[in-house]
């Protein structure tokens, strides 16, 4: 029924892999540290591979799978994902296989028999059935080609999406140390690295590293008003139509905005562990086959989504981390076509973020590496210079403006803001020392302004010297002073309710020894990469198609969602939107043509090929046609070839936060 893996016998010549790769996938040539990765991989070499989301990692430990003997076993962290992952190899042609608890008894005694009789070329596996003696009991009855370990940052004590029982695939070289290991994620600093590395005991082990920037994401940052309607007009201005995730930091959010987004005409589903499982992996199902959706989550979504069609990822609430923030906006564009990365931020979001890691239960060393991560998180929101330019410093590597982010669109001015910092710190500090009392922003900011407030006038705080000091800017202006203020480590937050505090480093600003230098925010900054949607409501067709090929892109993205329902399957699987968009613009007469498209291999060419040429040959859809019959399996030895950042209604002690939910969905 599929086809069997090319090369076979353990065969290390790259023209084997790149066999596989032409045939099998359909891709002309590997990119960038594939080859050699691949090669490494095949010669038994033990690897720690960084690439960035949509770099093709998964390619770095398929190709050899179907090249050594045996069967790949594929440790990865979802679940949720497996038979999708598991879908798309089999429509490949790759005889594929998971083991989790989703399965029938008899099921599993299928794959089980499968792997044993030397049938699979990949099994997936949770890491917790590793840590089953059942399960290495049958591991050691079949032939493993290597053991891929995906989404490795997940061993990082310190890293944002730790799984103790990654802490335990140590073992996996200790059974078979002839077996080579290939350790894959898309994002880790060089400490997480060096954790991953002495963890996994990959020491010997090669490292590639490839760059970590996405040249087709937009990354754009923006004050923080009306949340929500900032992003109901981001997506009705900028992405009508479009599949993409909204992250919040609470389960509530993620509930009320999806909410919104449906009231508001946008088709939007809830994510988050306080859902049913079922409710839960029926959302994830309908995102992930559906065109347009868009998925409002917690953090808990999203690790893995193979979806590559996502257009936009949205951020109503600041991540904890750069590390975080890398990870959840390079889930937009994994197939290359411009996609935005887009962040609501605000006073709010700087004070529960520093409350959340003040009030946290882990020792001094965990808070402090914590506020790390923050002020890293900060300086990105912040800087007045290319945004990529500063997530790449990030990750220690170099690059040059790239005038697509929204400094670089429009760039934000900086001003001195020593005279407006020095009013906010003498105001906390006549507060705390004249009257022995702690406020939020609220009140500091009233009394700079001069309001006689029910609050100013029963603390008696119209009678402070900086009573009325600040009226040369504007209540959203001054709570952006006040946040840039917290970010730069000038004031702090305390306390169930918030208050303000100075720092040691507020002394030196206001004893005239430290200059302060704030971001003036520009104006707001629209894509430059879409094009509008036809008023009919159909999928925009992006400025990278020849306008002549519009209507046989969308023909052909007819055909695909038809195929996709009649088969239950994500349309993706299928074929993704880049290579719809070749066939378009190439427009093949022969399935000799077809099959030189990037994208189409030799299955999907025996299973698609005539199809599609209908399609192409009447330039609009064709009936929807039962699939031709998959190759029938070969031997597996056969070889084939001035800001105004806060809303203006906040409260003066902010409201206690709700916790974050931070539980993901395995």
């Amino acid at each position: 029924m599929l086809l069997a893996s090319i090369g076979g016998m353990g065969s290390t010549e790259h023209g084997d892999a790149l066999q596989v790769l032409q045939r099998v996938f359909g891709y002309p040539e590997f990119r960038g540290d594939q080859a050699a990765i691949v090669e490494h991989v095949i010669a038994g070499g033990d690897a720690l591979v960084l690439m960035p989301t949509g770099g093709g990692k998964s390619l770095c430990y398929q190709v050899p799978a179907l090249v050594r003997p045996g069967t790949g076993v594929v440790i990865s962290p979802l679940i949720a994902l497996m038979q999708d992952q598991v879908d798309a190899l089999r429509a490949l042609g790759v005889r594929a296989g998971f083991l989790n608890s989703s399965l029938s008894w008899d099921e599993r005694r299928m794959v089980e028999a499968e792997f044993v009789n030397g049938e699979l070329d990949l099994l997936y596996l949770a890491p917790e059935r590793l840590t089953s003696e059942a399960t290495l009991r049958l591991l050691e009855q079949g032939e493993i080609a290597l053991f891929a370990i995906d989404e490795a940052h997940c061993v990082s004590q310190w890293g944002h999406d730790f799984r103790p029982d990654y802490l335990s695939l140590t073992h996996l070289h200790e059974r078979w140390p002839k077996v080579p290991r290939i350790a894959l994620t898309a994002t880790a600093t060089e400490a997480t690295r060096k954790e991953i590395l002495t963890r996994l005991e990959l020491g010997e082990g090669r490292q590639f590293v490839s760059s970590f920037d996405r040249p087709n994401i937009q990354y754009r940052i923006v004050g923080k008003k009306e949340p929500k309607k900032q992003l109901l007009d981001l997506l009705r201005g900028e992405h009508p139509g479009d599949a993409g995730i909204v992250y919040c930091l609470s389960r509530a959010s993620v509930e009320k905005t999806a909410e919104f987004l449906v009231a508001n005409g946008i088709p939007a589903l809830p994510y988050h562990a306080g859902l049913d499982g079922s409710v839960r992996q029926r959302n994830q199902a309908r995102f992930l086959r559906e065109d347009g959706l868009v998925m409002v989550a917690t953090i808990a979504f999203g690790m893995g989504i193979d979806k590559p069609d996502v257009r936009f990822v949205a951020h109503l609430d600041l991540p904890k981390s750069v590390e975080g923030y890398y990870q959840e906006t390079g889930r937009a564009g994994r197939d290359g076509l411009p996609s935005t990365a887009w962040l609501a931020y605000g006073l709010q979001d700087v004070v529960q973020q520093r409350k959340m890691i003040e009030s946290s239960e882990g020792d001094l060393a965990f808070r402090r590496r914590s506020q790390a991560h923050l002020d890293a998180m900060l300086a990105l929101c912040e800087t007045v210079s290319c945004r990529r330019t500063r997530l790449l410093e990030y990750f220690n590597e170099s690059g040059v403006p790239c005038g697509n982010c929204d400094t670089c669109l429009s760039p934000p001015e900086s001003w001195d803001g020593t005279v407006a910092a020095q009013k906010v710190l003498s105001t906390v500090y006549r507060l705390r020392k004249e009257r022995n009392q702690k406020f939020g922003a609220g009140q500091a900011i009233d009394i700079l302004l001069g309001r006689k407030t029910a609050k100013v006038i029963q603390f008696d705080h119209d009678q402070l010297s900086t009573f009325g000091i600040g009226e040369d800017l504007t209540e959203g202006e001054w709570r952006g002073v006040v946040r840039q203020l917290l970010a730069q480590g000038l004031l702090a937050v305390e306390g169930e309710y918030s208050t303000l505090v100075l720092t040691e480093a507020s002394a030196e600003v206001l004893g005239r020894k430290r200059e302060v230098k704030m971001r003036k925010d520009p104006a707001p900054v629209r894509s430059t990469t879409r094009t509008a949607s036809s008023s009919s409501g159909a999928a925009k067709v992006k400025v990278d198609l020849p306008a002549d090929a519009g209507p046989l892109y969308e023909a052909l993205r007819e055909w695909r969602a038809a195929q996709a329902r009649e088969q239950g399957m994500p349309a993706y699987v299928i074929f993704h939107d880049a290579t719809l968009k070749s066939i378009a613009a190439s427009r093949p007469g022969s399935l000799a043509a077809l099959g030189a498209v990037s994208g189409v291999g030799q299955a999907k060419l025996t299973k698609y090929g005539e199809q599609i040429l209908e399609v192409v040959a009447v330039g609009g859809p064709a009936s929807p046609a039962a699939p031709a019959e998959a190759p029938k399996p070969k031997s597996r030895t056969t070889t084939t070839g001035g800001a105004a950042w806060g809303s203006g209604a906040e409260a003066d002690e902010w409201p206690e936060p709700e916790e974050p939910d931070e539980s993901a969905d395995w």
